[in-house]
Order: C-alpha cells, then structure tokens, then sequence
C-alpha cells in the first residue's frame, strides 16, 4: 500500500475527477496531469490538444493560462516549458517518444528544453549542442548536471556584457543635448520640455544607484 501523502494538487485533480466523465478528454488530461512526473510526454501531449482545439473554453475556463493554474494545477511558466519541450521531442528528437511505449525512462521536461534553448536561442555550436544533447539523451544527466553544463556553455558562447552605466549615460547626454535645443527654439515647447528635468533626474538617480550597485574592479 502507498503510504506516500498526496499532495494538495494531486487531491484537487482527483476532486475534479470524481464530477468529470471517466473517459473523456477532460478526464484523460486530468489524469496525465495527477501522473505528471512520470509521464510529463503524455501530458505535453494532451495539453497540446485542449489549447489548439481550445476545449477549455467549453470547460468553462476563460483562457489555457486559466486552466492551467485552477484545473491542472501548473504555473504558466511550467506549463509553457512543458508545452515547449514537448513539441521540441516531437519535431526533434520522435524516437524518444517511442521510450514512452517501450515504458523506458525519458528525460527530464526541463533537460529537453534546455536542448531546445540550446537550438533554437542560443545557437550552441554543432559540437556543443551535440555534447548537451549526449548529456541528456544517452548519458541520462541529472537536470541540475544538465543545467550546469547548458549554463557553462552558453557564457563560454555569449560576449562579454556591455556595461549598462554606458547606457544610462548616453540616455542622459541625449536628454542635457536635446534641452538645451529646445531652448533655442523660437516656438515655445514648454508643455513637452517640462517633462525632461523629470526625466533627466530619473537618468541622474538611476545611473548614481547603479554606479552604487556594481563593485569596483
């Protein structure tokens, strides 16, 4: 007997369940979602149908983010990973999801949307992509091992980024330049020039904090 307690979302699905007609599509999904964990694939899957065919309007949800959050039980932002993730397998990597029929272990959701930001944000180099995709596929990485390497990775591919003071500094010599040109204007702007001490103290205050912030080298 499983002596494991169930969790808050695990007995708000069931209570779903118990007023929803075994067998039906909002059932199925309900009960992907109570199995979520170990069968993360088959819930992209369903998910993927309630939102393209928009079933949760006739559930009485106003949108998929609303369903999401009050009848699965998933924050938006896990719920666009999972969906991101699926159809990234579907498109990518279709013999993983042969894994699912075979009952075999599949990488974890987060792992395989890593493999997805690694292709389709970051443009990981061949070689690399191929390493994280090792990590995730063959060699069956632990998420936070997975992660580590993507993050390594990507820091090791991006430029060194610029320093944000630059910016505010720049913003600020265009809003002192562009006051004193309104000035010599023979039109008086004064309705739209009043706004920029306001903004140039803002720029000021901001830049002083940010200088405050970063550290000296």
């Amino acid at each position: 007997m499983d002596s494991q307690p169930k969790s808050k979302a695990e007995s708000h699905i069931e209570e779903i369940m118990r007023q929803v007609e075994p067998g039906s599509e909002r059932y199925a999904a309900l009960d992907s979602a109570k199995r979520f964990k170990s069968s993360w694939v088959e819930l992209g899957e369903r998910l993927a149908g309630v939102r393209n065919r928009g079933l949760y309007r006739e559930w009485g949800y106003k949108d998929f983010d609303d369903y999401c959050s009050k009848e699965v039980r998933l924050r938006k932002a896990t719920a666009d990973k999972l969906l991101l993730a699926y159809h990234f397998m579907e498109k990518n990597e279709p013999q993983l999801l042969a894994r699912k029929q075979d009952l075999q272990p599949l990488p974890d959701f987060r792992s395989v949307d890593l493999l997805r930001q690694a292709r389709e944000e970051k443009n990981f180099s061949e070689e690399d992509y191929g390493e994280l995709r090792k990590a995730v596929v063959e060699e069956e990485r632990s998420h936070p091992t997975v992660l580590k390497r993507f993050k390594e990775t990507a820091a090791a591919n991006d430029p060194a980024p610029e320093d944000p003071a630059l910016h505010y500094r720049a913003c600020l010599q265009a809003a002192r330049r562009l006051e004193i040109a309104l000035r010599s204007l023979q039109e008086d702007p004064e309705e739209k020039a009043s706004q920029l001490p306001e903004l140039i103290a803002w720029l000021e205050k901001s830049l002083e904090n940010l200088q405050k912030a970063t550290p000296e080298g």
